[in-house]
């Protein structure tokens, strides 16, 4: 499975935001820009805190079977394998939604002084943040379910010794 890249992720998030922006200008010239929701960045935390505690049961569950402790519970790979498609699909609609809110927060920097607009840019900009941890939860869920390259192994039990 491909490892996913910085870049696109990055890309993916620039572009949604100048997209976001352009469009938010366009709705309101045309009405009432639609509002961003206050569950927002907390459905993306809670994804973040999923992946994260993901990451770190895997994690110790292979350190456990490492170590070749009495009554540790092995990774399945089909489980290890759902859970970086899981964290690898999580980052990429996070990069999407904290761009589209963060291009529409951008938009809404202008009218701070409206209290709802200025709560909305809050919002949008609480969304952003909340995905880029998602983001950085899922590449530290890919980092954990990485397979060691066909040296590695071998650094590894020399170090441990």
């Amino acid at each position: 499975m491909k490892q996913l890249r910085l870049g696109l992720l990055a890309g993916l998030l620039v572009g949604a935001g100048v997209l976001s922006w352009g469009a938010a200008r366009l709705w309101d010239s045309l009405g009432t820009l639609p509002s961003v929701p206050l569950a927002a960045p907390i459905v993306l935390a809670v994804i973040a805190v999923v992946l994260l505690a993901t990451a770190l049961s895997i994690r110790a569950r292979l350190r456990a079977q490492r170590e070749r402790r009495p009554g540790a519970k092995g990774v399945e790979p089909l489980m290890a394998a759902r859970a970086l498609v899981f964290g690898q699909a999580s980052a990429l609609v996070a990069a999407l939604v904290a761009g589209m809110y963060g291009g529409t927060g951008v938009f809404l920097l202008g009218f701070l002084d409206i209290p709802p607009r200025r709560d909305q840019a809050i919002y949008a900009g609480a969304a952003v943040l909340a995905g880029i941890g998602v983001i950085a939860a899922a590449l530290f869920l890919e980092r954990v379910c990485r397979l060691p390259e066909d040296g590695d192994e071998d650094r590894n039990s020399a170090q441990a010794a």
